[in-house]
């Protein structure tokens, strides 16, 4: 039996710092392409320091195969012009991209921006946004689309985007609307890393971080040292949950409010103080490996990995990615 191969795209947490985070994003970039992984994930919303298709360029043209995961949400951007977009980075670079396509933000951004839409229509309209981009990319001849939320009227792009470039959709939801519209649009699914680990795996994809060093213990020890507890950004995390709708982030949150480092090796505690926007894995390279292994053995093939923008860091996650035998 062929043993399915772990693609990474890295993701850093938002850093209100706009030039940190521009830099920390470049050097996740440059440490992705040396060593293997895709391309950074890169965010959407009022709070993202620079618009996702902009770093996307950014990216791209100072790096020289690596593709970025985009962040797509139909409340900043009408399906044509994402196609065009598409096409435009095809004709310009060559090179493939993958879109993380997203209905949410903060509630308060919602209403800011005149969204009343609730989260079962806004994850029905996302369905019809990914139809309506793909049957621009893929045909030859103008697309007429009559739905509850789009209509186009033969709409044609120009140029048409070459098969071997076309896109990769993911789906990062976790309710029972974002399952609908998977399904659906046959769109590629994460899920959080769930306490149980494999026992809890129900999507193709995982979005976790990876806390590794050589021995199991001194990975306890140094991830606790990284990411503290704190009663102040326990209470940051408190308040952001009062301004979402997010399915995922209601879940992870009522998952463990503890915090503690479970002997498999599941960590919420960089979730809980609002250092991380998903849980951890922590142990030896061994035991990580291990665990990656089981889960390819799963057919799980896709890893959205939190990740802390430091060289040293970065060095002991691609270890413990090496360990697994299908990366």
């Amino acid at each position: 039996m062929t043993r399915t191969r772990l693609r990474v795209f890295p993701a850093i947490p938002r850093n209100p710092n706009a030039t940190q985070h521009i830099d920390d994003l470049m050097r996740v970039a440059r440490f992705a392409e040396r060593n293997g992984l895709n391309g950074p994930l890169l965010f959407a919303g009022n709070d993202t320091p620079v618009e996702p298709w902009a770093m996307a360029q950014h990216i791209i043209a100072h790096t020289a195969k690596i593709s970025p995961l985009i962040a797509v949400n139909p409340l900043y951007m009408h399906p044509f012009t994402v196609a065009k977009f598409v096409s435009s980075f095809a004709l310009l670079h060559r090179r493939k991209i993958y879109l993380n396509m997203i209905t949410g933000t903060a509630t308060s951004d919602l209403a800011g921006l005149g969204e009343q839409r609730g989260h079962e229509e806004r994850y029905s309209r996302l369905g019809e946004f990914i139809l309506i981009v793909r049957q621009l990319l893929a045909s030859t001849r103008p697309v007429t689309f009559r739905g509850e939320f789009y209509a186009t009227d033969t709409l044609q792009l120009r140029p048409g985007l070459p098969p071997a470039l076309m896109p990769e959709f993911l789906i990062a939801g976790q309710s029972d609307d974002a399952r609908r519209v998977a399904t659906q649009t046959g769109c590629l699914r994460m899920q959080m890393l769930p306490p149980n680990l494999e026992q809890g795996i129900n999507a193709p994809g995982l979005n976790f971080g990876i806390f590794a060093r050589e021995g199991r213990d001194q990975a306890r020890q140094e991830a606790k040292r990284l990411f503290p507890d704190s009663a102040e950004k326990r209470e940051l995390l408190n308040y952001t949950m009062e301004n979402t709708d997010s399915v995922w982030k209601r879940r992870l949150h009522e998952a463990g409010q503890d915090g503690e480092l479970r002997e498999n090796g599941f960590w919420l505690l960089p979730f809980l103080t609002y250092q991380a926007d998903c849980p951890y894995l922590v142990g030896s390279y061994a035991e990580i490996g291990a665990t990656l292994r089981r889960f390819a053995d799963m057919k799980i093939g896709t890893i959205i990995l939190d990740v802390v923008a430091d060289e040293r860091e970065l060095d002991h996650v691609c270890k413990a990615l090496a360990s697994s035998g299908a990366f």
